[in-house]
């Protein structure tokens, strides 16, 4: 049995999504939020990303109930779990799992995931703009190497897990017609 063929048995995200309220929402938004510190260490230290002191920006998924506030508070990340109409996000950016792992590990541009309507934005687009490039301007080789490499290989494998999902129904549907 191919890889392909063992991927396709695991179910996209919506079909899990299920068994996400029994992880703790703060315990997910706090193994976010280092994952993103250390990510982020070197931009924080050295100021570049003042522009986004106290505005907060919602991060969504949109095939999982998985919302978090970003903001940077007297220059440190801060990500909390979050209710969709949590009057405090001033923007968000919606998109499955898999797209924003990709966006994550700069398998995929912004740019394209947006103009092929797979990253929603709302609210203060200046302010997504704005994060967007500030990260855009970071450094990758500052990131940690291991963090880099676990988003390298869980975006790969999320898409192609996505992909051969959709193949097998493609192929199921094809066999019933």
């Amino acid at each position: 049995m191919s890889a392909s063929s063992l991927l396709r048995l695991l179910p996209p995200p919506r079909r899990w999504a299920p068994l996400l309220p029994l992880l703790p929402r703060p315990l997910l938004a706090r193994a976010f939020e280092r994952a993103a510190t250390q990510a982020l260490a070197g931009a924080l230290q050295r100021g570049e990303l003042a522009a986004l002191e106290n505005r907060v920006l919602g991060i969504e998924t949109a095939d999982l109930p998985l919302r978090f506030a970003v903001r940077v508070q007297a220059g440190r990340l801060r990500i909390d779990a979050v209710d969709a109409d949590d009057p405090a996000v001033q923007a968000r950016v919606r998109a499955t799992l898999t797209d924003l792992l990709l966006l994550s590990s700069r398998l995929e541009d912004a740019d394209t995931l947006f103009f092929q309507r797979r990253l929603c934005v709302a609210g203060d687009t200046e302010l997504v703009l704005t994060a967007r490039n500030l990260l855009d301007r970071l450094d990758w080789e500052q990131v940690p190497l291991a963090l880099r490499i676990v988003l390298n290989r869980a975006a790969r494998l999320a898409d192609t897990a996505r992909t051969a999902w959709r193949a097998g129904r493609e192929c199921m549907n094809q066999r019933r017609a």
